[in-house]
């Protein structure tokens, strides 16, 4: 499987993005996922589209992105986060 990327966005692209980053990383690590994470800040996403695979995202997005997307707190709270990393996984697989 090739090198796959994922934006990860949030409110500032500081602490909390960082956080998701990292924890997809070693989740998709553990899944035989290769991945690559970019940070940015939610009303950034439009215009970091180019080579992205996926949109994760701790805050409400543009509507119609181009791309699959996920809105979810589940990495910062823990609930869900299971659901949500099998979600990426079959993203990222597909």
């Amino acid at each position: 499987m090739t090198k796959k990327t994922v934006l990860v966005a949030c409110g500032t692209a500081v602490a909390t993005s960082t956080v998701v980053a990292a924890a997809i990383t070693d989740a998709m690590g553990d899944r035989g996922i290769d991945v690559e994470t970019r940070q940015c800040k939610a009303t950034e996403v439009p215009s970091m589209l180019d080579g992205v695979d996926l949109i994760v995202s701790t805050t409400p997005l543009p509507p119609n992105l181009p791309k699959p997307a996920i809105v979810t707190l589940a990495f910062l709270t823990g609930i869900g986060r299971d659901a949500e990393i099998n979600r990426i996984a079959d993203i990222l697989r597909a």
